[in-house]
C-alpha cells in the first residue's frame, strides 16, 4: 500500500536530523518554475495571496529569494523531518529507526504545493506555498492546474513499482484535490477520525490531523502490507468502527472514559 499525507506550515530546520540518508525531489524543475513566478510577487502581494501577516509574508519573500539548487544537507533537510505540524507530531519520525525510514521511503508520500510529491527522505528547502492558493502560472490560474496530472502519474509509478493495490489517503481535502482519483491505479481508502462530543461523533481538526500521523506511523513501524490490518489500529483511544464506516471511508472513533 502507499500512504499520502499533507505537508505542514510549521517547519524545523534547527533540530539535527537523526539520519544521514537523503534523496533529491523528483520535480525540482517544476518547483523552480514556481519559485521564478513567486519571485515576481512583492511582500504585499504575498500577504494578499497567502492571507498572512506582513511578518510571515516577509519571511516567505526571503525564502523565495534565497531558494536555490543543488540541495545539500547544508542548505536543506529531509522533508519528513522538516515538517512540524499536527500530522508530524503524530508521526514522530525523529524516533524512527533506519529501517523505519527505509520503509517510509517506499510507502509514504507527502503532497506539496511547491514540490508536488515528496518522498520522506527528499531534501527540501523551507517554503510556504499551500496547494489551495491561487498562484497563476502559464499552466493555469492555480496550483491544481499547474500540477495537472503530474502528481497522479507520480503516485501511479510508485504504486506500480511497489506492487501496491491500495492508496491510503491521509491527506487533507485541500491537498488530495491535487490527485485525480479516477486516474489512480489503485483502490483509495480514506480513514476518518471522529471524537465523541456533546452527544455525537464529530471530526475535530487538530485531533484528526494528529491521528493521521499516528496511523501513518503505525503502518510504517508494523510494516503493514495488507490493507485490512489497518483496522487493527487502536492508538490513543481510537478504534475502527464498522458501523460508522461506509464504503472506502473507514472511520476510527474514540469516546472519553
Amino acid at each position: 500500500m502507499l500512504i499520502v499525507i499533507s505537508p505542514a506550515k510549521t517547519l524545523d530546520y534547527e533540530t539535527p536530523s537523526p539520519t544521514e540518508t537523503f534523496t533529491q525531489p523528483a520535480y525540482l524543475e517544476h518547483a523552480q518554475e514556481l519559485i521564478n513566478r513567486a519571485r515576481q510577487y512583492s511582500v504585499l502581494d504575498i500577504m494578499e495571496i497567502m492571507a498572512v501577516s506582513s511578518k510571515i509574508a516577509e519571511l516567505n519573500f526571503e525564502r523565495f529569494e534565497v531558494w536555490h539548487t543543488p540541495f545539500t544537507q547544508a542548505n536543506a533537510k529531509q522533508a519528513i523531518l522538516a515538517f512540524k505540524g499536527d500530522v508530524y507530531t503524530g508521526l514522530n519520525s525523529a524516533t524512527f529507526s533506519q529501517d523505519d525510514f527505509n520503509f517510509a521511503q517506499q510507502h509514504l508520500r507527502i503532497l506539496s504545493g511547491l514540490y508536488g510529491l515528496l518522498r520522506p527522505l527528499d531534501l527540501m528547502q523551507p517554503y510556504r506555498l499551500e496547494m489551495g492558493r491561487k498562484i497563476d502560472t502559464v499552466r493555469g490560474k492555480n496550483l491544481y492546474e499547474f500540477w495537472g496530472e503530474i502528481i497522479t502519474n507520480g503516485l501511479n509509478q510508485q504504486l506500480e513499482s511497489s506492487n501496491s493495490k491500495h492508496l491510503i489517503n491521509l491527506a487533507s481535502n485541500e491537498y488530495f484535490k491535487a490527485v485525480k482519483p479516477k486516474a489512480v491505479n489503485a483502490q483509495i481508502i480514506t480513514p476518518a477520525f471522529k471524537d465523541y462530543k456533546n452527544g455525537s461523533y464529530k471530526m475535530m481538526g487538530v485531533y484528526a490531523k494528529k491521528a493521521r500521523g499516528m496511523l501513518s506511523r503505525y503502518i510504517i513501524q508494523n510494516r503493514l502490507t495488507d490493507v485490512n490490518d489497518i483496522k487493527k489500529f487502536n492508538e490513543d483511544g481510537y478504534q475502527f468502527n464498522k458501523a460508522m464506516s461506509e464504503g472506502n471511508t473507514w472511520v476510527f472513533a474514540r469516546k472519553p472514559e
